[in-house]
C-alpha cells in the first residue's frame, strides 16, 4: 500500500529540526512557508523534486539569516563549542557577552530619558526668583572688600550681627581649651564622640533657659523639661508647623515677613497667608486684619491652623505691645488655633518700646499655653548664626514628644552643645554682652537712619532686630511692584549696594525696603549712604 504523501515524508522531519551544529533555530514564519510549499511541489513534481526544491529553499534561507545575524551583530570570541558547552572558565565570557547584547538591544527600543527625581525635590531644586535670595546671591559672586575689592557688592540684605563679634573671640581665645577639655579618662571623650540624645543635652538645656530668662531681664523662668534644641531657629519652625498642621493647612502672618519663610517651611505644604499691615500704623498688626484674614481663608475652604509672629518685627524692627500679645492670646483662644511666635530678636533691642515675651503673657493667665510655642536661638541675640543653636519652647505635651523625634533631623553637634553650655554659664560674660551689644546696635542704628534722612529716605519706627525699614517710595517709577523691582536692580547693579525690596517681604505698598546695618562698619555708613544717593538722585517723584 502506497503512503499518502502526507505522512511518510522523513525530509519535514528534518527540516524542521534546528542545526546541532550551529544552533540555528527557524522561526515559525519561515515554516509556515516551506512546509506547505513543499507539498504544492510534491503533488506536481513527485517525491523527489517535492523534497528537493524545499530543502534548497531551506539552505538558502539559512545562508541569509547567518549573513544578516553576522553582520547586525558583534563577533563573539572563536569556539566551536555551544553556550551550553563552555567550560566553567569560559562561562563568565559568555555571561558577559549576553548582557551586552542585551543592552544593545535595550538601547535600541526607544530613547532613555533623565533618571527622576520626587516632584517635591523638583519644587525645591526651582531656581529661587526672590529678589532676597538673588541678592545674596549677587554679593557672593562679588562681595565688598575695603582694600581687596572696594568696587564690590556692599552687603545689606543678611541679617547678620558683626558689631560685637570681637566680644565672642575674646572670649572664645579665652576659653576655648577649658570648653573642650574633657580629661584623660574614656569618660573624657564618650562626652563628645559617643551618641547624645537627639533633642539636646539637659546641661545646654538649663544653660539656653537661663540664657532666654537672661534675655528677658529675668521676668519669666523658662522650664528647661519643655524645651527641644534644633541646628538653628529654621528647623524649629519647620518642626512646629509640621506638629500643628497638615499639608494644605495655614498659618496666618502679618505682612511685610522675614523673606526666608516662604522657603523654610516648604517641605511641610503648609500655606502662610499674608494678614496685610500698612504704613499709616507704622505695619503694625490689628486684630480686624487678623480676622478678616482668617473669614476669607475659610471662605476658600482653607484650614487656617495657627498664626506666625516674630517679635521684634523682622523686616519693620518694631515690636508687639503686651496688651496686642493679649489680643492675640484671646483670637487664637477663640478660633482654637495655634501661636508661633518667633523671638529670636528678643536681646537685639534697643528703642524705648519693651520687649514682652509671650511667656509672661501666658504666666498671667490660665488658659492657652497649649496652644503657644516660642522659639528662640543664638544666631541673632549672641551673633553665632554658624553655630546653628535653636529652641523650641511649648507647654503641649504631643507637640513636645514629636518634636523630640524630629529633632533626629536636625540635631547640634555635641562638641558645639559642650562649648555653648560653658558660653551659656558664664552669666558675667552673657550680661556684659547683652549691655554692650545694645548700646552698639544703638549707636549703628541712628547713624545709619540719620544717613538715609540726609539724603531724603525715612524709615519705619524700630528699635528691635539688626536692619532699618527704609521708604524709598518717592524714587520708584512708576509706582508699583515693577517700579521697585527696578530700583532695586539699580541699587544693585549701579550702586553696589544689596537690600531686600518689600514685595520680597509680601508688602502691598511699594517702595519698601529693608538694609541690615549689622554687618557694616561705622566708617563704612558715609560710602553706603553715597552709593545709594547716586541711584536716587535724579529719581524723586
Amino acid at each position: 500500500m502506497t503512503t499518502p504523501p502526507s505522512t511518510a515524508n522523513p525530509t519535514t522531519t528534518t527540516s524542521t529540526a534546528p542545526s546541532e551544529e550551529n544552533n540555528t533555530h527557524i522561526p515559525q514564519p519561515v515554516m509556515r512557508l516551506i512546509v506547505p510549499l513543499q507539498g504544492v511541489v510534491q503533488g506536481r513534481g513527485g517525491l523527489i523534486l517535492g523534497s528537493i526544491i524545499p530543502c534548497a529553499l531551506f539552505y538558502f534561507l539559512q545562508l541569509y539569516l547567518k549573513k544578516n545575524r553576522t553582520n547586525n551583530s558583534p563577533s563573539p570570541p572563536t569556539s566551536s563549542a555551544s553556550p551550553h558547552c563552555l567550560s566553567p572558565a569560559s562561562s563568565s565570557v559568555a555571561v558577559e557577552i549576553h548582557r551586552s547584547s542585551s543592552r544593545t538591544q535595550l538601547s535600541g527600543r526607544g530613547s532613555v530619558g533623565p533618571a527622576r527625581v520626587s516632584n517635591r525635590a523638583n519644587v525645591v531644586a526651582l531656581p529661587s526668583q526672590s529678589p532676597y535670595y538673588l541678592g545674596l546671591e549677587r554679593v557672593l559672586k562679588d562681595p565688598y572688600h575695603g582694600v581687596d575689592n572696594p568696587d564690590g557688592v556692599i552687603q545689606l540684605g543678611l541679617a547678620e550681627n558683626r558689631l560685637s563679634m570681637d566680644l565672642i573671640e575674646k572670649w572664645l581665645r579665652d576659653n576655648w581649651e577649658r570648653s573642650m577639655m574633657f580629661g584623660d579618662d574614656e569618660a573624657g571623650i564618650n562626652r563628645i564622640a559617643s551618641y547624645q540624645p537627639f533633642d539636646g543635652l539637659m546641661e545646654l538645656k538649663v544653660a539656653m533657659t537661663d540664657f532666654m530668662s537672661q534675655v528677658m531681664g529675668k521676668e519669666v523662668t523658662f522650664d528647661p523639661s519643655q524645651v527641644v534644641l534644633t541646628c538653628g531657629a529654621t528647623p524649629a519652625v519647620e518642626i512646629l508647623l509640621f506638629c500643628l498642621a497638615d499639608p494644605g493647612n495655614a498659618f496666618l502672618i502679618p505682612a511685610p515677613y522675614y523673606p526666608g519663610f516662604d522657603r523654610d517651611i516648604v517641605r511641610t505644604e503648609v500655606e502662610l497667608i499674608p494678614v496685610h499691615c500698612c504704613s499709616s500704623d507704622n505695619f503694625s498688626l490689628s486684630i480686624d486684619a487678623l480676622d478678616q484674614a482668617y473669614n476669607q481663608a475659610k471662605k476658600r475652604g482653607v484650614r487656617v491652623r495657627g498664626i506666625l509672629v516674630t517679635n521684634p518685627s523682622n523686616p519693620v524692627g518694631s515690636l508687639m505691645s503686651r496688651e496686642m500679645l493679649y489680643k492675640l492670646l484671646d483670637f487664637a483662644t477663640e478660633k482654637n488655633i495655634h501661636i508661633i511666635s518667633d523671638e529670636t530678636f528678643g536681646g537685639s533691642t534697643y528703642g524705648s518700646d519693651e520687649f514682652v515675651s509671650f511667656l509672661e503673657v501666658l504666666d498671667a493667665e490660665d488658659f492657652g499655653k497649649d496652644n503657644v510655642h516660642i522659639i528662640h536661638g543664638l544666631s541673632k541675640d549672641l551673633a553665632l548664626p554658624g553655630f546653628r543653636v535653636g529652641a523650641i519652647y511649648s507647654f503641649n505635651a504631643s507637640v513636645l514628644a514629636a518634636a523630640k523625634k524630629l529633632a533626629r533631623f536636625s540635631s547640634i553637634s555635641v562638641p558645639t552643645q559642650r562649648l555653648m553650655v560653658v558660653m551659656l554659664s558664664d552669666e558675667r560674660f552673657i550680661q556684659e554682652y547683652l549691655e554692650t551689644n545694645r548700646k552698639r546696635l544703638k549707636k549703628m542704628y541712628g547713624s545709619f537712619v540719620s544717613g538715609l534722612r540726609a539724603i531724603g529716605i525715612d524709615c519705619a519706627i524700630g528699635g528691635g532686630g539688626f536692619y532699618c525699614w527704609a521708604d524709598m517710595s518717592r524714587f520708584i517709577l512708576p509706582y508699583n511692584e515693577k517700579g521697585e523691582l527696578k530700583l532695586w536692580e539699580k541699587l544693585l547693579s549701579v550702586a553696589k549696594v544689596n537690600v531686600t525690596p518689600g514685595s520680597a517681604c509680601h508688602c502691598i505698598e511699594p517702595g519698601w525696603f529693608r538694609c541690615c546695618f549689622t554687618t557694616l562698619a561705622e566708617e563704612d555708613i558715609p560710602l553706603v549712604i553715597k552709593r545709594i544717593q547716586k541711584v536716587t538722585v535724579g529719581e524723586d517723584n
